[in-house]
């Protein structure tokens, strides 16, 4: 994938990279540069920014001195967060619990981005949620179900990692009568917590997170696409966010089986 950019809104910047895997396949990836009501910037996700993506990001910073944190909210998306702070040395670094781990030489700040202190520390510009009933930090290496969702208020945009997918099919496979799609990651049977009341709970998560969120307009997913109004040919991401609940019903339904 060659690198872009996607203006969603006014304050709200979505780069879309490049990241293979086994060294061939490109499953791209994502990082989103917002602008707070301070007018400072805040970038979701790191990424190795370079040619023309990294222009326009120093352009609209000053030169980066704009930005003042950087906030990597998927405990599995690691690769890119020592690039981004040697790029962005100045702007404060928050991490997960995985990053820290990962990486302890870096200059983290003392708040992880699943922490609900860091969630009230940004709460003028942004909502986040923590999925419950499911593996935040899955010991199966191979589970990314889980990271912070954040709704950025002021361009009723979500930024999700994994845990949400937006499939966008080619011009010619919509001719042909075919749609675009939105789904919750394909890993969620094995991230759900081996426990009783633990499709519940992510059940009951989803339901209000998708209520409380109703008037979002655009969604930036990792991997695979970003929807914004602008190019929103079909249902609000709304009802989309309640058919893709419904879709995984029978997956909570047999874990319910299992485990009570």
């Amino acid at each position: 994938m060659r690198p872009h950019t996607i203006q969603v809104a006014d304050d709200f910047l979505n780069v879309r990279g490049s990241f293979k895997i086994v060294g061939a396949v490109d499953i791209g990836t994502q990082a989103s540069l917002v602008r707070r009501r301070n007018g400072r910037f805040v970038f979701l996700d790191s990424y190795a920014l370079s040619g023309a993506v990294e222009r326009e990001v120093l352009e609209l910073t000053h030169g980066g001195k704009d930005i003042e944190a950087v906030l990597n909210v998927h405990p599995f998306h690691t690769v890119f967060a020592r690039k981004m702070h040697e790029r962005f040395p100045h702007a404060k670094l928050y991490g997960t619990a995985r990053h820290v781990s990962r990486f302890p030489e870096l200059p983290w700040e003392a708040l992880r981005t699943e922490d609900p202190e860091l969630h009230t520390l940004f709460a003028e510009d942004f909502e986040f949620s923590v999925p419950r009933g499911v593996d935040f930090i899955s010991a199966n290496e191979n589970v990314h179900f889980s990271s912070v969702l954040v709704l950025h208020r002021a361009s009723k945009t979500i930024h999700v990692d994994d845990t949400l997918m937006y499939v966008r099919l080619p011009k010619m496979m919509r001719l042909l009568g075919l749609k675009d799609s939105m789904s919750f990651h394909p890993t969620l049977a094995k991230a759900l917590e081996k426990r009783p009341g633990a499709a519940r709970d992510f059940r009951d998560w989803a339901g209000a997170l998708i209520e409380r969120w109703r008037d979002a307009e655009n969604l930036c997913a990792a991997h695979t696409a970003t929807l914004t109004a602008e190019k929103n040919q079909g249902a609000p991401i709304h009802a989309r966010l309640l058919k893709a609940l419904g879709n995984v019903e029978g997956k909570l339904t047999a874990h319910e089986r299992k485990y009570g």
